[in-house]
């Protein structure tokens, strides 16, 4: 900074910015608080189905988050200004007071462009000995007043560089990037351009203690937005892949893996999740290192020719963070290619993938090596669901390049070439490299990884959490991957059994589409222009799947035979049922929504289709139990009991328990949490009557089995609609344990015949 620039500064425009944007920052707070309340709120309220539910819903959410961003901003934008101002205001004192103090020395300060002198205010003739004589007060003048100048300049520079960066976070609408003051932005920068120089260094140069600062750094500002994307920017894409790749390089590295092995997890996690916060920068720069990185993917990485790819290094840092959707579409296009070029589209994969014994291990979190690529993207994957959705719906291979063969519909053909899905590709057909543990235990990361990636999917929501109400209605792409999941389950159940481990999440997506699996199972006609009664029964705000009756039965049956995936199908169920009895009862529901049948019909219709349901479940666990899998009845009971430590916070959210099932405002989105409502009283009623059925009363006897849980389902379906009929003051709460056990009996039978029709194509004990 100029010493005149700083002198004669006016402050007046600086403080006015200042005060616009406190001014700003008030209304935005109380446009915010308007946005949720008055907007997101009444949203969720709302009654939305078809286009509505899956589009405005969402755009209405997103909109008011943009509110709280732009509030967000605006603050940190304020205290980075405010912070400046004041600043280079104490500067301009400072200033000030240096100057006066050497004109009572008879000083003077001369300022020109770029610089500035201190000299004696004498005549001319006289200056030289002046300034002579008064060296050591010049001198001393000169650093003060220099001092002041760079500290002007220090505060100058960080508040452009950090108000820069901030605006360079989001080309449209707003950063949620929150900054207390201007210290703490330029800190966080300035502390991702030094770790990034220490990144950078050779990685044979780099030292134990060059890795404990990254590590340390990456840890406390990971969730840093400017932090992230300066640092990735600063570091570029290939010195990021070669800081990862050198590290793990047991001969570059032995003293680093020696000493700090047992950190390398941390690391990569850190590392990881910076990089996933970076990608969601706007800036120029982010642009540009994203679409090099994706031109790295095929490429070697490290001093040795025959190393790893870029894809194969970058992909395990993806197991971790949020990273940007067309990011991963992007990086997901270039992957497969590289896929199909290496492994013949898609014929010889193992080969392709394939560790050998002197290739660093590049994943640290785990048993698996990381070797195969497309284990750490699909762990990205199951964190982004809308690129998830996005990559399995694309084409993996054209019928003309395939190298796959089905049966065809020409009967004079029965084996035929067929295009594959990435989805179909990477669930029915791959073959996926095999790895072992140190115990020589055969390693199935990369499926378990595929599968958490299709609970992202097909739910809209990342892997391993539950829906909330700010969870979409299933999109047509979302209802369509599901149909393609149960028809493939259904066409070879041994897809899932023979991997078991992937169950946990086919449950938990089959209980997140249970107004689907109702309406397959309810054989209804479709009624074009209206609204057919079955679709009454069953409301869905989202996408239909248009699932088929018989490849819902296999999916059931087949999922249902492991613990996880049966308690998250069967709490599914019984909080749904409980929902459905308390939404079609009240008799405050429109006449629009209304199933256009008396009360008699609609709870043994409903209780019918649970009774269907929950027979399957049992035919599936007894199966388990039974059969080849000497699964526990122990352990199913044991993880329905887990589901109780973790519904209270979603029972009421009008969603239901992993269900897409959504209540009219007429009745109450939100019911209330658990206790002391319909759903809540039958769940509490299900988790203590349903401990240790099986086992205290049903043994291996099959038939005696069948009967166990049939009277627990009936028990439960009772008091579903005798609770909610006594919630809604009805006068036939007499009349509702008969019409509930017809419903429920009839329902076991046809689960009976289900299992009878599928027999000859499943090993399957057959109740009596």
């Amino acid at each position: 900074m100029d010493l005149d620039a700083l002198r004669h500064a006016n402050f007046k425009l600086l403080d006015d910015a200042v005060s616009d944007w406190n001014l700003l920052v008030g209304h935005l707070e109380d446009l915010k608080k308007e946005a949720e309340d008055g907007l997101h709120q009444a949203a969720n309220k709302a009654d939305w189905a078809g286009y509505n539910a899956q589009v405005s819903k969402e755009f209405i959410g997103k909109t008011s988050g943009e509110f709280s961003d732009a509030h967000t901003q605006a603050k940190s934008i304020h205290s980075i200004l405010s912070d400046t101002r004041d600043e280079l205001k104490q500067h301009h004192k400072d200033l000030t007071a240096a100057i006066d103090r050497g004109e009572k020395k008879r000083l003077t300060i001369i300022g020109y462009e770029g610089g500035f002198t201190v000299t004696t205010n004498v005549p001319p003739e006289g200056r030289a000995q002046g300034d002579k004589d008064n060296q050591s007060d010049i001198t001393a003048l000169r650093d003060e007043i220099q001092a002041i100048l760079d500290k002007a300049t220090q505060s100058d520079d960080s508040a452009k560089k950090v108000l820069v960066a901030l605006a360079d976070q989001a080309k449209y609408g707003f950063s949620d990037a929150d900054y207390k003051d201007r210290d703490s932005a330029a800190a966080a920068v300035k502390e991702a351009e030094d770790l990034a120089k220490i990144a950078a260094k050779k990685p044979e140069d780099l030292t134990t203690a060059d890795f404990d600062k990254i590590n340390a750094g990456l840890s406390k500002y990971k969730d840093d937005p400017l932090f992230a994307e300066r640092f990735a920017t600063a570091l570029g894409p290939k010195k990021t892949l070669e800081f990862w790749e050198g590290i793990n390089d047991p001969v570059i590295h032995a003293k680093v893996g020696r000493e700090r092995l047992d950190q390398f997890d941390d690391l990569q996690r850190n590392l990881g999740m910076t990089l996933a916060a970076a990608t969601q920068s706007d800036s120029a720069a982010m642009a540009v290192w994203k679409t090099k990185m994706i031109n790295l993917g095929d490429q070697t990485i490290g001093p040795n020719v025959s190393g790893p790819m870029g894809f194969q290094v970058m992909s395990n840092l993806m197991r971790t963070g949020d990273y940007d959707d067309q990011f991963l579409r992007s990086y997901g296009d270039k992957l497969m290619a590289t896929e199909r070029k290496l492994t013949g589209n898609g014929d010889h994969a193992n080969l392709a993938w394939t560790r050998m014994g002197m290739d660093p291990q590049l994943n640290r979190i785990g048993d698996d090596s990381g070797t195969d690529p497309l284990t750490g993207y699909l762990k990205g994957l199951s964190n982004s669901p809308d690129a998830a959705t996005d990559f399995f719906n694309q084409e993996y291979v054209s019928k003309d390049d395939s190298p796959f063969l089905r049966d065809s519909d020409d009967e004079n053909d029965y084996k035929g070439k067929v295009a594959l899905s990435n989805f179909q590709y990477l669930f029915e057909e791959r073959d996926w490299p095999q790895e072992t543990d140190s115990h020589n235990d055969e390693l199935n990361t990369g499926r378990n990884n595929l599968a958490l990636a299709l609970e992202a999917a097909t739910t809209g929501h990342p892997a391993g959490e539950l829906p909330t109400i700010d969870t979409p209605a299933h999109t047509a792409a979302q209802a369509g991957l599901m149909r393609e999941l149960v028809n493939s389950i259904s066409d070879d159940p041994g897809r899932l059994k023979d991997h078991d481990y992937m169950s946990d999440s086919m449950g938990q997506i089959g209980s997140e589409y249970l107004p689907d699996i109702h309406r397959a199972m309810a054989d209804g006609p479709e009624v074009k222009g209206e609204k057919s009664g079955w679709n009454l029964l069953y409301p869905n705000a989202g996408v239909d799947a248009k699932l088929d009756h018989s490849a819902v039965t296999r999916f059931l049956v087949t999922a249902s035979q492991n613990p996880e995936a049966y308690s998250a199908l069967s709490v599914g169920e019984k909080s749904y049922t409980a929902s459905l009895m308390d939404y079609h009862l009240n008799p405050d529901l429109p006449e629009s929504h209304r199933y256009p049948h008396d009360a008699q019909e609609t709870i043994t219709s409903l209780s019918r289709k649970s009774g269907e349901f929950s027979g399957l479940l049992a035919q599936g666990r007894q199966e388990a139990v039974l059969g080849s899998a000497n699964e526990k009845d122990g352990d199913f009971d044991y993880a329905v009991s887990q589901k109780k430590n973790i519904i209270s916070g979603i029972v009421g959210t009008g969603v239901g328990v992993g269900t897409s099932f959504i209540a009219s405002p007429a009745v109450g989105a939100g019911v209330g949490g658990i206790a002391g409502t319909v759903t809540g009283v039958v769940l509490e009623g299900f988790f203590k009557d349903d401990s240790g059925a099986y086992r205290s009363e049903a043994g291996h006897d099959v038939g005696v089995r069948w009967e166990t849980i049939k009277d627990t389902t009936t028990n439960i379906n009772y008091s579903a609609a005798h609770e909610a009929a006594k919630a809604h003051h009805a006068n036939y709460t007499d009349k509702i344990d008969t019409w509930v056990s017809e419903g429920t009996a009839t329902g076991f039978s046809d689960a009976n015949t289900d299992i009878h029709a599928m027999a000859k194509d499943m090993d399957t004990e057959i109740p009596d």
